[in-house]
């Protein structure tokens, strides 16, 4: 006997959730442009300690690499 649960349904749901939650002045566009901005911030003005470890951690793939700034 097999069984077999299909979630697609279940997902769609849930996805339209989350966007209703959203609600309708959600700009995804202007929210990416904040995170990216609060990461710049975030990791800016380290010293040379906490830039190694920084450039240690991008290395080993527990922070993302990002173009403008890890390519150093």
């Amino acid at each position: 006997m097999e069984f077999s649960f299909d979630l697609t349904a279940d997902e769609l749901r849930r996805r339209a959730e989350v966007l209703k939650a959203l609600g309708p002045g959600w700009d995804p566009v202007t929210a990416l442009r904040e995170e990216e901005a609060a990461y710049a911030l975030l990791f800016s003005g380290l010293d040379a300690e906490q830039q190694a470890i920084h450039n240690d951690l991008v290395e080993a793939g527990v922070l993302p690499r990002r173009e403008d700034r890890d390519a150093a």
